[in-house]
């Protein structure tokens, strides 16, 4: 079975990315095509892996690292791979990865960490500030053929994986189509519970607006306990002069600093919403609770009042109160960290090929009964199975 892996583009390192090492892993000997790669910011195991580019890589490093603006150029990448050679493609897609084309005998399953957010759920948000009628015309007819073209797109796929229940639901009513859901792999063997915590809590995070690390800073002045800030983004320098004395900004850490913080915390702060949330896991991995707010991912990997506690708002307040229950609660870390073995990287790599060989043997039968052929479907899988790749 020849197969092939195809991704958004490959230029910083994420949880998207890191679907595409476990994917590659699972699956050495398929190839990746992407929009344009920058190995200069990836793992060196990126070096090794067979990528082919559109013509977005010959563009300018200025403009490529304006990837929020190059949409337009992203809808044209995509239609200009010849794809024709594989059984199966795999795409890896947030917005326009899904969009590639392929023939009626290959089956395309798309793994959507989420429809475009931009364009559907943050429409709001893009709507909302400045007061010039003529741009906001323009930005709501843009939109509004992005969702077109998204929903257009969407047909070019055989069978849907969401990451997360949540994805599951925006696949349903922007597209009307079901969805497996697969959480994302997490390297949970990179995380050791400690023997004893030591008295402080942690937020790991880019520093953007949107993480809302600036609710953990205002909650945790209020508290008078310790918190350490570990990210860096464009929100640190003011993050910074938010901090009180019991408040730390650490900055950017290494994984390995990282995973010595999270094992050794009390606790870790998650006051974002996210579709799916890997550090959490990680955290959980380590045998150190959450305390998140109570939307989104966040729901599927914490157990209440076993793995974690929730927050009801997005409010220093509602943190300040959601701290004062966790300080009550005695959970066991062994416990917490044997929970988030549940999200594997092997657990991923396991469901992900048998939805795969599934998914393809249902293409297979439906293409044979619809050509009324008589020859069965084993015998034409068999054919293919040259390429096969099982789990690694």
């Amino acid at each position: 079975m020849k197969i092939a892996i195809v991704h958004e583009r490959l230029d910083v390192l994420g949880g998207a990315e890191r679907v595409i090492q476990s994917l590659h892993a699972l699956y050495p000997d398929a190839p990746i095509y992407t929009s344009f790669v920058d190995l200069d910011n990836l793992p060196s195991d990126f070096s090794r892996m067979d990528i082919r580019t559109s013509y977005m890589q010959k563009l300018p490093t200025a403009i490529k690292k304006q990837s929020d603006k190059l949409l337009p150029l992203y809808m044209l990448a995509f239609q200009d791979f010849d794809l024709s050679a594989y059984d199966v493609v795999l795409s890896s897609s947030y917005v326009a990865a899904k969009s590639i084309l392929t023939p009626s005998s290959t089956c395309h399953i798309c793994y959507c960490h989420t429809p475009m957010r931009f364009a559907w759920d943050l429409y709001p948000q893009f709507m909302q500030g400045g007061s010039n009628r003529i741009v906001k015309m323009g930005i709501r007819l843009l939109l509004q053929y992005f969702r077109l073209w998204d929903v257009q797109t969407s047909n070019n796929v055989d069978q849907f994986v969401a990451n997360s229940q949540v994805v599951r639901q925006r696949i349903r009513k922007h597209y009307r189509r079901e969805a497996e859901v697969i959480p994302p792999p997490v390297e949970t063997y990179r995380f050791t519970p400690a023997p004893q915590p030591r008295n402080y809590y942690v937020a790991v995070s880019r520093l953007v607006p949107y993480k809302r690390v600036d609710l953990a800073v205002e909650a945790f002045n209020k508290l008078g306990l310790e918190l350490i800030v570990i990210g860096s983004g464009r929100e640190e320098k003011k993050l910074r002069a938010m901090a009180g004395p019991t408040v730390r900004i650490l900055g950017w850490q290494p994984d390995e600093e990282v995973a010595r913080y999270l094992s050794e915390a009390k606790g870790l702060i998650f006051p974002g919403e996210e579709d799916f949330g890997i550090l959490p896991v990680e955290a959980q991995a380590a045998g150190c609770p959450v305390i998140a707010y109570g939307k989104g991912g966040a729901l599927e990997t914490i157990l209440a009042n076993r793995t974690g506690v929730f927050f009801a708002e997005q409010t220093a307040d509602s943190i300040v109160e959601a701290v004062g229950r966790f300080e009550k609660l005695s959970l066991n870390r062994d416990d917490i960290a044997a929970h988030a073995r549940e999200f594997d990287e092997a657990v991923f790599r396991q469901r992900i090929d048998d939805f795969l060989q599934r998914s393809y043997r249902e293409f297979m039968s439906d293409k044979t009964s619809f050509l009324g052929g008589e020859t069965s479907v084993n015998a034409i899988i068999g054919t293919r199975q040259g390429q096969k790749t099982g789990v690694s």
